[in-house]
Parts: structure tokens; sequence; C-alpha cells
């Protein structure tokens, strides 16, 4: 396996460029990011094999995960899909007409509405997870189990890290940078 990536070379040409800047962040955020490009085609990819895009994979995930009967109010899946309610609105409405969810009446409150899902969203969902999951398979297959566990632990720190200057809801709002006069 190579020890040097294309982000070492980036950032030696940035330290020749500035070698004022501490590069450090660069070096996590510049893999991170590259990581998360091949990360979304390979979602793409399984999403696409199973007839899913990835929206509404995260639709179908949440209901799935919440057990049977497979059902969430709008406002669960806007939570957790990290979408606005007009957004989710249109989402809901346009996985409907494809016959993976329907909208019930929730039996607890007249006057809401819960979201569940059909069998055929089920199985797409199911078929889906299963290819994500073969696919980042292969993505960690270069990392051992003791790696990839301490990966996971490092990452959870830095997200929560990252997390405490806001919610994940919202636009991240940075310390502002002290000015040099």
């Amino acid at each position: 396996m190579k020890h040097e990536d294309e982000v070492d070379r980036i950032i030696a040409d940035w330290a020749t460029a500035r070698p004022d800047l501490d590069l450090a962040p660069l070096a996590i955020f510049s893999r991170l990011w590259r990581i998360s490009k091949h990360l979304d085609r390979a979602r793409a990819h399984a999403f696409d094999r199973s007839g899913l895009t990835s929206w509404e994979f995260d639709v179908l995930s949440v209901l799935r995960r919440s057990g049977e009967p497979f059902s969430q109010s709008p406002k669960v899946l806007v939570q957790q899909t990290l979408v606005s309610s007009g957004t989710m609105t249109n989402r809901i409405d346009r996985m409907a007409e494809r016959g993976l969810v329907r909208r019930l009446t929730d039996p607890n409150d007249g006057r809401g509405v819960l979201v569940e899902m059909t069998p055929q969203g089920l199985t797409l969902v199911d078929t889906a997870m299963t290819r994500l999951s073969d696919a980042e398979e292969r993505l960690l297959g270069g990392l051992p189990r003791s790696e990839r566990d301490r990966l996971s632990t490092l990452l959870r720190r830095l997200a929560l890290s990252i997390d405490r200057f806001e919610p994940v809801t919202e636009p991240i709002t940075l310390p502002p940078l002290p000015q040099n006069d």
C-alpha cells in the first residue's frame, strides 16, 4: 500500500505556497472530503441498482429502522433526514405515487398523519441496504477490524466536537477569526 496520497501532495504544495498556515486541518478534512466523494458514488450506485434514489433510501430507512408497522410522522421523517417540512411533503408525495409509502390517519390523533412503508418499499430498502453494506465493506476492505474500530471512535469524537458549534440541522457557524490589525 502506498504511504503517500494525493492529499500529501496538495499539502506539500500549500506548504510551499503558504508556509505561514497550519495545514493540519487540511490533512484531515481534505481526506474526509475525498472519502466522502467515493462513498457518495458507492451509495448512489447501490441505491440505483436497487431502484431507489438516495433521498428515497433515507426516508425508507427511517421507516424500516422504526420496526413494524414501519410508520412515522412526517415530523420524525423531517428530523431524521435533515430536510425541511416542504421538502418532506414533496418527497412523501412522490414516494406515494411510486407505491413506496402511503399516508394514514394517526390513530392517536385524528388530525395527524402517519407515513407507512408499503411492502414494495420494504423490499427495495432491504435490497438497497444489503447492497450498501456490501459496497461499504469493500471500501473498508484495506483496514483490519482494530483500525476500523479506532477510526470509528476518532470520527465520533470529531463529529461531537464539530456538533458543539451547532446541531447538524442548521448551517455551522464557527467562532469569528481573530482580526489582524
